[in-house]
């Protein structure tokens, strides 16, 4: 393991210089939370639902630290988690992204091989003439449902346009992988278009698209070759094909009786032909990192950089409970690895639902509950600790933004820049800055460490 020898004491040092600390700092706790940037909003009184939560844990750490804001991947990309969390964990998404869906795959165990065809998928309520009424079946499709739904896809569904199979696997509620192998030796391609009409694709990247029709799309191939018009005609007749499935399948006539919204169709995005080739993290900078995450991107990608990965179980819905489990994890792991990345989910969902009260109140859980539970079982001046976001999921637009996240580095030798509380205003004056590629903070992290590369 790593050990500190360098630290620093004001902002220009922490990205160019270091000096000699007194103390060394055994660990790094990096913890990303979700989607927790967002915009004033005028009934919380022009504030932000960070800005008006209690949060006294973070403040702690913000009022010992140092803060600042980060564009996750650069200004003007209102990016996807799996793009955002690439480049906060240090992988240039332009060059190691490979779309979403072989990340997905890989991280719920199917095999992803050059060649197939891996996609995000969502299980969504359809209307008439292709409108999608709920792109997340009102969030109430559980994953036993999911489940059932699942199997009567891949025991029902064949494709027959071209020579394929297919593996259909749910993950957490509404959200699922889809891999698609071709049998001939024309190996599939990623350059399609999504039939989920919230996402687009800007240089290979998955993007938000804040003003989209809500309609299901065709697939359509990107290039002029036989490998994307096979992959698009492959897609369409899943999607089809499913649809017919899951129209007349139990679970959803039960959901239909009973008032609820039926998860009828499959949208499709963020397609991928290969998994990326990544530098392995621990080698890099000669550290044991450890990963607590519970979703297949964050764990997905967590694998293939080189982590080690805790088996947690999906969101249960008792917060407290998820809190307890994951502090206690890291408690439990804290003399094995120096390194944490801790992944919560927590105010993203109520973000996407506009739902900015729910948002402030996840928010102050998992101050409560996580750092709360934490901070008295660690000594800080031996600690590094940063918080951040992957991106800003505003309640205004019920969707990921290019906002900048508010970011907060404290612990070991680190002194005060002044900041009084963690939120986006107090942040903006941060010694830190403006990162402007989220690229930058992990090497930022392991200078700190003393484990630059």
């Amino acid at each position: 393991m790593c050990s500190v020898q360098n630290m620093v004491t004001s902002a220009s040092s922490i990205r160019h210089t270091n000096q000699r600390a007194e103390k060394k700092v055994s660990n790094l706790i990096y913890v990303v939370i979700d989607g927790m940037g967002d915009r004033p909003i005028k009934e919380i009184g022009g504030k932000t639902p960070l800005e008006a939560a209690e949060t006294p844990n973070l403040d702690l750490l913000a009022k010992r630290g140092k803060t600042g804001l980060m564009y996750t991947v650069m200004k003007g990309v209102a990016p996807e988690s799996d793009v955002a969390v690439l480049s906060i964990l240090g992988y240039d998404p332009f060059k190691y992204h490979v779309g979403r869906g072989p990340l997905e795959a890989h991280g719920v165990g199917l095999d992803v091989r050059d060649g197939d065809l891996a996609l995000r998928c969502n299980f969504a309520t359809l209307g008439p003439e292709r409108k999608i009424i709920d792109r997340r079946v009102g969030r109430s499709l559980t994953t036993e449902e999911a489940s059932e739904l699942s199997k009567a896809i891949n025991e029902q569904v064949r494709l027959k346009s071209h020579p394929a199979t297919f593996e259909f696997r749910n993950t957490f509620g509404h959200r699922a992988v889809l891999v698609i192998r071709s049998l001939s030796n024309q190996p599939l391609s990623d350059a399609i278009t999504n039939t989920d009409p919230a996402y687009g694709r800007v240089k290979g990247l998955g993007v938000a698209r804040l003003d989209a029709e809500m309609v299901l799309k065709r697939c359509e191939p990107q290039e002029e070759s036989e490998a994307a018009r096979v992959s698009a005609d492959l897609v369409n007749e899943f999607v089809e094909k499913s649809h017919q499935v899951l129209e007349r399948h139990e679970i959803n006539r039960r959901r239909a009786a009973s008032g609820k919204l039926t998860a009828n169709v499959i949208l499709t995005r963020d397609a991928g032909a290969r998994l990326p080739n990544f530098f392995n993290i621990n080698e890099r900078y000669n550290v044991n990192f450890v990963c607590l995450a519970d979703m297949p991107v964050e764990r997905g990608i967590a694998r293939l950089a080189g982590m080690h990965l805790v088996d947690l179980p999906p969101s249960s819905g008792d917060l407290k409970a998820d809190m307890k489990l994951r502090a206690d994890n890291l408690l439990r792991l804290l003399p094995n690895y120096d390194c944490f990345y801790i992944h919560i989910k927590g105010p993203d969902e109520p973000g996407h639902d506009g739902d900015f009260r729910l948002k402030m109140k996840a928010i102050e859980l998992i101050d409560d509950l996580f750092f709360g539970d934490l901070l008295p079982k660690i000594d800080l001046d031996e600690t590094l600790i940063c918080v951040t976001a992957d991106h800003a999921t505003p309640c205004e637009l019920k969707a990921h933004s290019d906002d900048p996240v508010p970011l907060l580095i404290s612990g070991g030798e680190l002194k005060s820049d002044g900041a009084e509380r963690f939120s986006e205003k107090e942040c903006a004056h941060g010694s830190l800055g403006v990162l402007e590629r989220g690229t930058e903070l992990i090497p930022i992290l392991m200078d700190l460490m003393g484990c630059s590369s």
